[in-house]
């Protein structure tokens, strides 16, 4: 018998009876205690003396055991879902593939669209100003009035130097206040007595102080130009200006009709380019931050068109009057459209694929119960009124009873409807006129070149 053997088994008997007291009565076979359950989460070598780790006559260390990975081989697993092909699988690609498909279908239409809808034409250069030679009376004509141009508007536009000249190869419009001596007392601007009024009537060309009713000349003085001399039938026009800022100042780039073939304002149409005001970004209608474009074309003045292809935009983070920028017109036989600085930021595009009368809708007969007629369709153009030459207008406005400024807002100090509008006006300028003179130059419109194209086609441009 192994002694080793005999000295655990005594070992073993001697501590079973240490830790079981013989109680009388007891069957020896309870009398053996159970092993102590083992700690899971103990070392199994934490506990054994050093000796017995490396002795030959202690326990045997367990062997370290490793993990080992092995690669899968191709074909060792089984993918029974390969066995049976589900009939609906397919579409999973079908349809994402017809989708796009159908996507490139739409996409080359709508570019094939947009060619055919805004050709590359072929044009003629008709005028290429960039004012390094001054103010140019061969090309520009300064218009002189006192009437308001049909919008009320407060302004006495002038031919002289004080409101509209070149500076630098800089053209500048610039508004500035009326003499207070023709305000204060009874007066007469009368353009008649020396020839320069521009136009032919009466009260374009007269106005009057009475201090009596409250009526007043033309609180203040600016600027409006024209070159009639380069007007074009389908073309492109891009002025590149900066516009004023201002309270209550009215900068436009736009075109009339050089006659007015189809019957007086609105028949004959009319382009705005680009209509702006100088009140700043707060002026809940917009101020210097965002332009308009649009048409005017009606059978007469109460019916008019504007407002279906009225178009604004605003400018990105700053105003138009903190920065040049290009503002530019193209225009055919089969569309015409407004853009600022490229021809891919269009802001108006009316398209001429039916007459203008069916356009408009108009009532059969006006409020006064005068039946409308249509002035346009007899042409067989779908581009009539915008058939025939026009030319182009710099200006810059002041105020106005059109709606233009609409009643109280941002404090407006006059009323449209009122008979003392422009005394009003002018009673208000200590609040005004500093947001025309803050820093050089705010309350100008300041233009650096103007380009003028005419179609190949028409005006002899072959």
């Amino acid at each position: 018998m192994d002694y080793r053997h005999n000295g655990t088994a005594t070992t073993t008997a001697a501590t079973t009876a240490t830790a079981t007291p013989n109680r009388p009565g007891t069957p020896e076979s309870e009398l053996i205690t159970p092993a102590p359950r083992t700690n899971p989460f103990a070392s199994p070598y934490g506990s054994m003396p050093a000796s017995a780790m490396g002795s030959s006559t202690g326990l045997q260390m367990p062997q370290q055991r490793f993990f080992h990975s092995r690669r899968v081989r191709k074909g060792e697993v089984e993918r029974p879902w390969l066995d049976r092909k589900d009939p609906k699988e397919k579409w999973v690609t079908i349809i994402p593939l017809i989708g796009i498909a159908i996507g490139l279908a739409i996409t080359g239409f709508l570019i094939w669209d947009g060619l055919q809808s805004v050709s590359n034409h072929v044009y003629c250069p008709v005028l290429d100003e960039d004012f390094s030679e001054g103010f140019n009376t061969k090309v520009w004509t300064r218009e002189v009035e006192v009437g308001g141009y049909g919008n009320g508007q407060f302004e006495y536009t002038t031919d002289t130097d004080e409101n509209s000249f070149v500076q630098d190869g800089v053209l500048h419009l610039k508004p500035t206040l009326q003499d207070a001596s023709l305000i204060d007392s009874n007066n007469v601007i009368n353009l008649l007595k020396d020839g320069s009024c521009s136009s032919t009537v009466w009260s374009d060309c007269v106005a009057v102080t009475n201090t009596t009713n409250g009526t007043i000349v033309n609180p203040v003085k600016s600027a409006r130009i024209n070159a009639k001399g380069s007007a074009i039938k389908f073309g492109r026009i891009e002025v590149e200006a900066k516009l004023p800022a201002g309270d209550w100042l009215w900068p436009a780039i736009w075109m009339l009709p050089v006659d007015n073939t189809y019957g007086p304002w609105p028949e004959s149409g009319e382009i705005d380019i680009m209509e702006s005001r100088g009140n700043n970004y707060t002026y809940s209608q917009g101020g210097n931050n965002i332009v308009s474009s649009t048409l005017h074309w009606g059978p007469n003045s109460a019916n008019d068109g504007w407002w279906q292809n009225n178009v604004k935009r605003e400018a990105l983070h700053t105003t138009y009057a903190k920065g040049y920028h290009t503002f530019g017109m193209e225009w055919s036989e089969k569309y015409i459209f407004s853009y600022i600085d490229t021809r891919l930021l269009q802001v108006m595009y009316v398209n001429f694929n039916k007459p203008f009368w069916d356009k408009g809708n108009f009532p059969v007969s006006d409020s006064n119960g005068t039946r409308l007629v249509d002035p346009w369709s007899q042409t067989g153009h779908d581009s009539t009124p915008f058939d025939q030459d026009f030319y182009l207008i710099l200006n810059v406005a002041v105020g106005g009873t059109n709606g233009w400024f609409e009643d109280g807002e941002a404090g407006k100090p006059w009323v449209d409807a009122s008979e003392t509008a422009k005394r009003d006006f002018w009673n208000a300028r200590d609040q005004w006129y500093p947001t025309w003179t803050d820093n050089d130059y705010q309350g100008q419109m300041q233009v650096k070149s103007v380009k003028i194209w005419q179609q190949q086609g028409y005006n002899g441009c072959n």
